[in-house]
């Protein structure tokens, strides 16, 4: 599935809750499977910059896709960077340059948040297409 189908995929799962509660609970399942970071790359620069709790986050270029590991301390900061990961990991580097954020938007993510967890959102984001611009260069 390329970038654009799984941000819909997301956006359908988190339509079908009535409430906000639900989506929390339901971001936290996310978090749970979220592809774990090794325990060597949980290092100072691996943290995402910006963050209220510590988020880590590594990228390797595989058959020339970009996979995405990470982990946070927190849960629901684990669950939000679990819907990243997912929309854009075993993608390409330009393909996620390219892609937009627009359902973040979509499922109501970012009014959910308190300001400081908006603004990690933001940093992850960024973070995410900083590894991919780094990638794509190399591929260059």
């Amino acid at each position: 599935m390329d970038i654009k189908e799984i941000q819909e995929e997301i956006v359908d799962e988190f339509s079908m809750f009535d409430d906000w509660m639900q989506r929390y609970e339901y971001m936290i399942e996310l978090g749970k499977s979220l592809p774990l970071i090794d325990e060597k790359y949980k290092t100072e620069d691996n943290i995402i910059k910006g963050c209220q709790s510590k988020v880590w986050v590594h990228a390797e270029l595989e058959e020339d896709k970009l996979v995405f590991t990470a982990d946070s301390d927190a849960i629901i900061t684990k669950g939000i960077i679990a819907i990243l990961i997912r929309a854009f990991s075993n993608q390409k580097p330009q393909d996620i340059i390219d892609a937009d954020t627009e359902f973040i938007d979509e499922i109501g993510l970012k009014e959910h948040l308190s300001p400081t967890r908006a603004n990690g959102l933001v940093s992850m984001i960024k973070q995410l297409k900083l590894y991919a611009v780094a990638y794509q260069t190399q591929l260059n």
